[in-house]
């Protein structure tokens, strides 16, 4: 297990894309802006499943809209590059099903749950031990799972089908999403605890 953890930090080290310093500081930064923005609290998550708050799909959108450019043109660039996974039908969907049950149970997003475990948040731990060991049971598994996991659909990308407006498509794919979160009507869910404590 030690030796697995060490060959992780020399791969980051040696892939190119900075110091693991560099890495670590870039993931202090973002989660203090998920501590700032409060998509760590439960409530958030239990607000956009219901409907009834729209912070999370507002972030979302703005955080993808911005990075989709600024990736772009890092790859472009020659200073990022990045690998397409293939797509395996059944294994999308039979993975997307238990990622949404663990999101409805628990009430966070995977990158949420150490910005909770730092709050002291025992539930978010819990969730973080869970998916440790669901992670080492898959890795394990990999290559009996791997065969249940077709059809296999290859590595599909928008940008193929139009290779000659590339930078367009990112634009106009970034510029959709911009507007959709700004136009979307702000909402705020409150656990309905919290208008009782108000009362008293």
């Amino acid at each position: 297990m030690i030796d697995s953890i060490s060959k992780m930090f020399d791969v980051v080290a040696h892939e190119g894309h900075g110091s693991v310093w560099i890495v670590l500081l870039i993931g202090f930064f973002f989660g203090a802006i998920i501590l700032y923005s409060r998509l760590d609290k439960f409530e958030k998550m239990a607000g956009f499943m219901i409907f009834e708050d729209t912070l999370v799909p507002r972030m979302a959108m703005t955080t993808v809209a911005l990075s989709s450019v600024g990736f772009y043109f890092l790859v472009q660039n020659g200073y990022a590059s990045y690998s397409v996974k293939p797509i395996f039908l059944s294994g999308l969907i039979i993975g997307a099903i238990l990622f949404g049950i663990g999101l409805v149970i628990l009430g966070k997003c995977p990158s949420a749950f150490f910005v909770s475990v730092s709050e002291g948040r025992v539930d978010a731990f819990v969730g973080v031990i869970g998916g440790m060991v669901g992670g080492a049971v898959f890795t394990f598994a990999y290559p009996w799972i791997k065969e249940l996991m077709r059809p296999d659909l290859g590595k599909p990308q928008l940008i193929h089908f139009f290779s000659e407006y590339s930078l367009i498509i990112v634009l106009i794919f970034s510029v959709v999403l911009l507007l959709t979160a700004y136009f979307l009507p702000t909402l705020e869910y409150k656990d309905p605890a919290d208008f009782k404590n108000e009362k008293i």
